[in-house]
């Protein structure tokens, strides 16, 4: 099992050139000490050529200091002028810390860089209780930090804590988007006193709530009203007295003024157009992008979107004809959108950017019909819930309440666009301890007024983006207004840069810059000292010319990369030599046998051995001769085994021997050897006048009892046990096989099996013993018959005998011979006869 391990774990041509060795060893029984030393060494070399190969710094193939800082963050450079060795490329400057160190580079110059972190504005969270002291939206803190510098070294993340307290008495801005069409009617009477009552409500959770009022109905072309001049005045039928129908209305800017909202709610009227899904989103985008209109501030805004129909989206406007996509911006005049017939309906993706970049969060108060369809929306847009409206509205400001409690009791975490090659990772620490990570890790819910959670927050970048320039991130909870600002600076050059010195000697007579113990060349020179000109080479990296496969060797390590060229390395055997265009062929590391290279049997070209005629195999050791596998019958390995190397591989495994003619468990044999076994062991049978002559043909040999036959297991070669009777019905027993010198051996068992002559004394004996037994137990049966019998019969006549009605002193049968009776006509007197 570990020659396999390592074997699956090993590649190229080293690994090739051990595994012969192995081989060679493996071959040899008495040689397990040398064989288990050949496992170490290779396990060791597959080990470092792994890790060579997951080696992000050595991979990077980095020409300057900054550019290996950048590889990861375990990567750092050796500045040391004297640290590379010949045949070494200024690449291999940049490895792992460990191995620079063991490779002889000092700590002091190694160039490693790390990330830092600064907090620039870390205002303490808001501490306050309802009642206490008003303050402004702005001087409330809900969440710490608010402005970070972070210094980013690529690979290296910078962590750090962000906590969130839900502020008591926090102001709230609630703005209500009615739908108007006809379908509302009964609805709007009970908005109509919806300010005071919604203000009564929600001063138990803030003292500062404002509140506004919006309306819509649909666009304002075919096919979604009627353009008729009558409908266009009242589009409802009858004597239904509606106004003109319209997009979207900005009724009421926030206010805190609850009757005015009354009023204005008041004097309101239903409209009414032809299809059944309204123009919803028009009226959503303009009340999240005209926020002067509105009035929103900076603080929770609340947008309760109330309707008993579907909606119209993205692509809904070409039935009308209107092509050009939602701009996503405010088009209100006189509080009313005038660009409906121009604009399409906005998409769900629209919204939801528009809606998260101005903090509102919505609640969609639909009746029970469309409640699927819109928590499908829910589950589209952050931050937003679902409550069924009742059929005429009149649960609404319960509807608030449960909406509001449910949105803010949980924090979800979002950040800005981030620049590229930078990532953030969250884990959560909310209430009870529980930490969550992953996408999990942005958000906690169940967080009550004045629960603080924290979140660590993971930035890391891989690279430099846009050439180290700083960059801003923001990151905040959905639907509220404060933020963390955080300035990305990036580590993208050495600090032993700024002491390069240009054009310097050391660089091939000033044709580059040496810094960091290494020469950057001058535009149009290349080399470890810019010695040959980019005209020179295809690349501008001159050694990538001299990797084959985009290897990490030069010149396979046979050579040196001259201006882009591989020159090969000489052997001090001149009749073994390197080759190739990246020097990564030769003519003495091919397979062996025998001791031999190519078995003597070919030739070396490129690390692989070209045979001779007749021969084949990696080392030339395999024969195409067929005649020592031919059989008696003229057949290759007797037609049941294939020709491998002048040796037969037998593919049926009852057959054996050099061309596969022996079966020795085949059927018959114990039958076709019965006689010579029969007259060599005992003596008898029908071959015993001929037997010297006839069974001579197998070494038999003579064991005591049956246990000591060879058993399957006992033998490397196939064994046939058999049993067979001689003329007396007597048994004997023996085993046929051929060893591994095709010899045939038959072991036998020197004594025969007869079977015993019957013993009549006893037979006798136990029949008359048989008879009288059965006589006796016949006769028990019959007296124990005749006493139940007896028994039951006794105990009838006891149970007569209680049962009579009769002294046993009187007859029964006595009848007595007097009769009296009374003549009629005598004085009515008896007369006794």
């Amino acid at each position: 099992m570990f020659k396999r391990i390592i074997i699956a774990g090993c590649w190229g041509r080293e690994a090739s050139l051990l595994l012969y060795v192995v081989a060679e060893i493996h071959h040899s029984a008495k040689m397990d000490l040398k064989l288990l030393l050949i496992y170490t060494l290779l396990g060791v070399f597959c080990y470092s050529n792994a890790q060579k190969e997951g080696n992000e710094c050595i991979n990077a193939n980095a020409k300057y200091c900054g550019e290996c800082i950048q590889a990861g963050a375990k990567c750092g450079w050796c500045k040391d002028p004297k640290f590379l060795k010949q045949g070494e490329t200024v690449s291999t400057r940049c490895d792992e810390l460990q191995s620079l160190i063991k490779r002889g580079c000092s700590d002091a110059m190694i160039e490693n860089p790390h990330g830092e972190q600064k907090t620039l504005k870390n205002k303490a969270v808001t501490n306050r209780r309802k009642g206490a002291e008003k303050l402004r939206p702005e001087d409330i803190t809900q969440i710490q930090p608010q402005k970070l510098s972070l210094t980013l070294r690529s690979g290296e993340p910078q962590t750090f804590n962000l906590k969130f307290k839900r502020a008591e008495d926090y102001p709230i801005d609630l703005y209500y988007l009615m739908d108007l069409s006809y379908s509302m009617k009964d609805d709007l009477e009970n908005v109509k006193n919806l300010g005071t009552s919604l203000m009564l409500e929600m001063s138990k959770i803030t003292s500062d709530f404002r509140i506004g009022f919006g309306s819509f109905v649909e666009k304002t072309v075919m096919p979604y009203i009627s353009t008729t001049p009558a409908k266009l005045l009242n589009p409802c039928t009858g004597d239904q007295n509606c106004t003109s129908p319209f997009s979207y209305k900005n009724v009421l800017k926030l206010t805190s003024d609850g009757k005015r909202f009354n009023t204005l709610v008041g004097q309101q009227h239903i409209s009414g157009n032809l299809d059944s899904p309204e123009g919803g989103f028009d009226a959503i985008m303009q009340v999240a992008v005209c926020g002067n209109h509105i009035g929103w501030r900076n603080v929770t805004r609340l947008l309760v979107f109330s309707t008993d129909a579907g909606f119209h989206f993205a692509g809904d406007g070409k039935l009308g004809g209107i092509v050009l996509p939602n701009d996503g911006k405010c088009h209100l005049e006189d509080n009313v959108y005038t660009m409906s017939h121009y604009y399409d309906y906005p998409s769900i993706a629209h919204l939801v950017q528009k809606l998260s970049d101005n903090n509102i969060q919505t609640i969609f108060a639909v009746t029970e019909e469309f409640q699927p369809v819109y928590q499908e929306l829910k589950n589209l847009i952050p931050k937003s819930a679902v409550g069924t409206l009742s059929a005429n509205s009149s649960n609404v400001i319960n509807l608030i309440i449960d909406a509001y409690n449910s949105l803010s009791s949980e924090v979800i975490l979002e950040n800005s666009k981030l620049p590229e090659g930078v990532t953030i990772a969250y884990t959560s620490r909310c209430k009870n301890g529980v930490v969550s990570e992953g996408e999990s890790g942005r958000k906690c819910s169940n967080i009550s007024i004045g629960d603080e959670v924290m979140f660590s927050i993971s930035v890391t970048s891989k690279g430099c983006p846009k050439q180290g320039k700083p960059e801003i991130i923001k990151i905040k909870p959905l639907g509220f207004t404060e933020e963390v600002e955080i300035t990305l600076n990036f580590i993208c050059e050495c600090e032993c840069n700024k002491d390069g010195i240009k054009n310097s000697p050391l660089c091939h007579f000033g044709n580059g810059t040496y810094e960091c113990g290494a020469c950057k060349c001058n535009e149009g020179r290349v080399g470890r000292q810019c010695e040959c000109s980019s005209n020179d080479v295809a690349t501008e990296d001159m050694d990538r010319t001299c990797r084959k496969d985009n290897g990490t060797d030069i010149c396979s390590n046979n050579g040196d990369c001259v201006c882009g060229t591989c020159e090969c390395k000489k052997r001090d055997n001149p009749e073994e030599r390197y080759s190739g265009l990246y020097c990564e062929c030769d003519n003495f590391n091919c397979d062996r046998s025998g001791n031999k290279l190519c078995g003597g049997h070919g030739r070396c070209e490129c690390r692989v051995c070209i045979c001779d005629p007749m021969w084949t195999g990696s080392a030339c050791d395999c024969s195409l001769d067929n005649s020592t596998c031919m059989a008696s019958n003229k057949q290759i390995c007797n037609g049941r085994g294939t020709c491998e190397c002048g040796t037969c591989k037998c593919t049926d495994p009852k057959f054996q021997g050099p061309t596969c003619e022996t079966c020795p468990t085949c059927p018959g044999v114990c039958t076709e050897h019965k006689e010579c076994v029969q007259c060599r062991a005992f003596g008898t049978g029908e071959k015993k006048d001929t037997c010297e002559r006839d069974c001579s043909y197998f070494n038999l040999i003579k064991v005591k009892d049956r246990d000591k036959l060879p058993q399957p297991n006992d033998a490397s070669y196939p064994v046939m046990h058999c049993k067979e009777r001689d003329a007396n019905d007597c048994w004997f027993y023996y085993t046929y096989a051929v060893n591994n010198n095709t010899e045939k051996e038959v072991h036998v068992v020197d004594t025969l099996d007869c079977p015993a002559g019957p013993d009549i004394i006893p037979i006798v004996a136990g029949v008359v013993a048989g008879i009288v037994l059965i006589g006796l137990a016949l006769l028990l049966i019959w007296k124990l018959l005749m006493i139940i019998h007896d028994r039951r019969e006794f105990a009838k006549f006891e149970k007569e005998k209680m049962n009579a009605k009769w002294d046993t002193q009187e007859n029964p049968i006595y009848k007595s011979p007097i009769n009296q009776f009374q003549n009629p006509s005598y004085g009515r007197k008896a007369a006794v006869l």
